[in-house]
């Protein structure tokens, strides 16, 4: 993208700017897949694809709950002891959106039908999708449908549905099928092929089930409302919906009601006058649980569904909007830009309360409840990429993501002790919490996942001053990471008495089983380092708190003294003769993979080349390095991050959404000030341009917490080591001005960034640091502080080019080329991973 003069990369004839809104003004089933992605609703718990209402072509029709899925037994090719045994997907549970439509005994079909008008809105305001309609219908009749769909931020179980009719020329016979499909076991008459999940090898979508998924334990319905019940076959998770319905008009009508084990329906049959109107209401409710039986289940769907019904579907529609009255006074991150950019800066952040708000001690998947992409896994991304924002914008949010993990260490216990470790280890990529990665080289072996979690609960503490949570759940989870990477790590004695760590791999999957992971031993350090700090504190001030800690995990006074030593040292590899940091031992004895001159047909490189070509070069999938100078940078020098971010650029490839908004961050630190606007723009139109070509399968979650660390930590030069808030602010020379709000320690701090100062006002006393200089914030008291500059400028780019004939320190020249890419072959494998 050329940040000199913004281009726009959506077609906004189609999607016209609205600062507070995604909006659609023409049908187009080009992109049936991406759009279903974008205009989902959901709360965290329960999310609805941006399905028609009629149930008609789709790409996938998608509803999904957080946590949700079934179990299968992982065929290995070739066994070995500790392999992950059993994989996890998300299920597509029953569909409660389809209200079908006919007039004139026509149904409607948006890729065929005459639409004289049509538009669709996700609202980030109100948190309704709404969808406005004139058909023509083949009779040349007119007929206006306005339809409404709201998953419920303050209900987490709820989704509230509506459809207005009017007739607008001329009589017609209307029939409305509103139902409760089980798609997840039955054949969908109206999925389309060419754009189906799965439909071409790709390691990040959902495997496909062999067998049935959920069996049927209970359908019932009455005149108002219908009821089916499930189980999941191998996991044993059981499942309740339902749904009522009421009606309003002054038409005549009549009422039809049944249900099956798979399939419950309402059927309105209304003899439609021109000009009188009709509105069904329709509310749905999901509950589900790990093993509570399907009646009490369902006796939770009626007990959510009469609420609403004594209460008033209005009632919910005022708490949706006052609940994000409150999320945008929180969060939102305004910008003196381009309108199109400051749009897509609040879709991405309205994305991250749709995954996070009412997960409610669940994780954060990697798509959230928008679709089955990764299988519906959580992974490290939620640690490192959501919950900064969750920590700064919405505490409550992100203590429960932190419960999550605390609910997970039984098993992440046992994992270790499966791995020959002591302590714990948390998996990979995991929905119940057993390790379900597959492919353990690029999954089981990223260790630095225990580091994650401790470094997000760390951070947590000291910006929300949660002591008692971090003292009496947290230290477990301290305590066990701290452990296990005690044990996996040893000494050795070069000279200096060295503390290594092999056999693992960094968040770059495209290099994988290293020694000495420059990534995973920071993290580890300030693990080790964070660990023995809060375990001291814990027996200095609260003598109670630490004797139960010590019985709950078994401690000895011994493991503190060594997980110091452990971080004082810790091997961190550097090379004099480049004067970088080797993403680990032996990166550099490989040769580089030159980027530049390989073909755009062969990108992502995983979908083309078989992992061992991708290993033997130097070549990243994402930011490894770059990623541990910004979360550790205050121990690496302003001169070492450039040399190393100068490096490391041109040999990442950028294949994951993880990558472009840490290459912002650091850009922007070191002065490539037009780099860091440009990999900005990439990440904040990852989902709404499709720039990776997989936004069918849901939304990027955690690309979408980097766009507000883009922001926050790379334009405003926002950071937080041990806890002290400074700022070194970069604030693109395109842009005026930027304004943002942080909570901190309980108190509101708004932040206003101008390229001549930056302002605070708190609604408490905080202390920030401005370029090296401490000022004090005092409540309610505007605090201005000029500045001279964005900081440095380097002008231009860094080269496509890899370092071609850089020495290595044993004199070695570094040459670059590229692997032959094999003819593509169909031969219908298993996605790995």
């Amino acid at each position: 993208m050329n940040t000199d003069q913004f281009i726009d990369p959506l077609n906004r004839s189609r999607f016209p700017v609205d600062p507070w809104a995604l909006r659609e003004t023409a049908y187009d089933g080009a992109d049936l897949g991406t759009t279903e992605s974008l205009f989902a609703v959901g709360n965290g718990y329960l999310g609805m694809r941006g399905n028609p209402e009629e149930g008609r072509e789709a790409s996938v029709h998608g509803t999904f709950v957080n946590g949700f899925h079934e179990t299968w037994a992982i065929r290995h090719a070739e066994e070995a002891f500790g392999f992950a045994r059993t994989g996890q997907t998300i299920v597509n549970v029953p569909d409660a959106k389809v209200m079908k439509l006919y007039v004139d005994d026509e149904p409607l079909l948006l890729a065929t039908a005459d639409l004289e008008q049509y538009e669709r809105t996700l609202s980030f305001t109100e948190g309704v999708l709404r969808r406005d309609i004139v058909w023509r219908t083949p009779a040349g009749k007119r007929v206006r449908i306005t339809s409404k769909r709201m998953v419920s931020f303050t209900q987490r179980h709820l989704a509230i549905m509506s459809i207005e009719l009017t007739m607008l020329d001329g009589d017609a016979p209307i029939v409305v099928s509103s139902q409760i499909l089980n798609r997840q076991d039955g054949r969908d008459e109206y999925h389309v092929p060419a754009h189906a999940m799965g439909a071409k090898f790709d390691p990040r979508k959902a495997a496909v089930f062999e067998g049935r998924v959920l069996e049927p334990q209970l359908d019932w319905y009455s005149d108002r409302r219908m009821i089916l019940g499930f189980r999941c076959v191998n996991s044993q998770m059981t499942l309740a919906v339902g749904a009522d319905h009421s009606i309003e008009t002054q038409n005549a009508y009549e009422e039809l009601n049944s249900s099956d084990l798979d399939f419950a329906k309402k059927v309105y049959r209304i003899h439609a006058v021109q000009g009188q109107s009709i509105t069904i209401h329709k509310v749905a409710a999901y509950h589900t649980s790990r093993g509570v039986p399907v009646r009490e289940l369902v006796d939770r769907v009626r007990r959510t569904l009469d609420r609403v019904r004594d209460h008033g579907i209005d009632t919910y529609e005022n708490e949706q909007r006052e609940w994000l009255a409150d999320f945008w006074a929180a969060s939102d991150v305004e910008v003196d830009a381009d309108p199109a950019i400051q749009q897509a800066i609040r879709w991405n952040i309205y994305q991250l309360a749709q995954a996070s708000a009412r997960a409610d001690q669940l994780g954060v998947a990697a798509k959230g409840v928008t679709g089955s992409g990764y299988e519906g896994h959580y992974f490290w991304d939620t640690e490192v990429y959501v919950m900064p924002f969750l920590t700064y914008t919405a505490p409550s949010m992100a203590r429960n993501l932190l419960r999550f993990r605390w609910n997970m260490l039984p098993a992440a216990r046992e994992r270790a002790r499966e791995l020959s470790q002591r302590g714990a280890l948390f998996p990979w990529r995991t929905i119940n919490g057993e390790e379900a990665s597959a492919y353990y080289a690029a999954g089981t072996a990223q260790y630095h996942i225990n580091a994650d979690v401790a470094y997000a609960l760390v951070r947590y503490g000291m910006v929300t001053d949660d002591e008692a949570f971090v003292r009496r759940e947290g230290i477990d989870i301290l305590v066990e990471t701290a452990r296990m990477f005690a044990d996996l790590g040893f000494w050795r004695n070069n000279g200096n008495r060295e503390f290594h760590i092999h056999g693992v791999t960094g968040p770059d999957e495209y290099t994988t089983v290293v020694n000495n992971n420059l990534f995973t031993n920071v993290m580890a350090r300030f693990n080790l380092r964070h660990a023995s700090r809060q375990v001291r504190a814990l027996q200095g001030e609260d003598p109670t708190a630490y004797a139960r800690m010590v019985e709950r995990v078994g401690l000895e006074v011994h493991e503190v003294d060594e997980w110091a030593a452990a971080a004082e040292g810790m091997t961190i590899p550097y090379d004099e003769a480049l004067g970088i940091h080797p993403q680990d031992d032996h990166f550099l004895d490989r040769e580089l993979w030159d980027l530049a001159s390989t073909p755009p047909e062969n990108k992502p490189l995983l979908l083309h080349y078989h992992p061992l070509v991708i290993y033997r070069r130097q070549v990243l999938k994402q930011a490894d390095v770059v990623l541990a100078l910004f979360l550790q940078g205050d121990h690496f020098t302003k001169e070492q991050k450039r040399a190393n971010f100068e490096y490391y650029d041109p040999i990442t490839t950028g294949d994951s959404t993880l990558s472009a908004v840490v290459q912002s961050v650091i850009a922007a630190e070191v002065g490539y000030h037009d780099m860091a606007l440009r990999y900005f723009l990439h990440g904040l139109f990852v989902d709404l341009a499709d720039l990776h070509g997989n936004t069918s399968d849901g939304v990027h979650v955690a690309s979408a917490g980097g766009v507000w660390s883009a922001l926050v930590f790379g334009f405003a030069g926002m950071r937080d080591y041990d806890g002290a808030l400074s700022f070194d602010p970069r604030l693109p020379a395109q842009w005026p001005r930027m304004r943002f709000v942080l909570t901190v320690r309980g108190s509101r701090l708004e932040v206003t960034l101008q390229q001549r100062a930056i302002e605070f006002v708190s609604t408490g006393e905080v202390e920030v640091t401005v370029r090296g200089t401490p000022h004090r914030v005092l409540p309610g008291v505007p605090r201005s502080v000029e500045l001279q500059d964005q900081g440095e400028r380097i002008a231009g780019v860094i080269g496509s080019e890899p370092l071609i004939g850089g020495r290595r320190q044993d004199g070695t020249l570094m040459t670059a080329s590229v692997p032959e890419a094999p003819a593509e072959i169909d031969d219908g494998a298993t996605p790995y991973g």
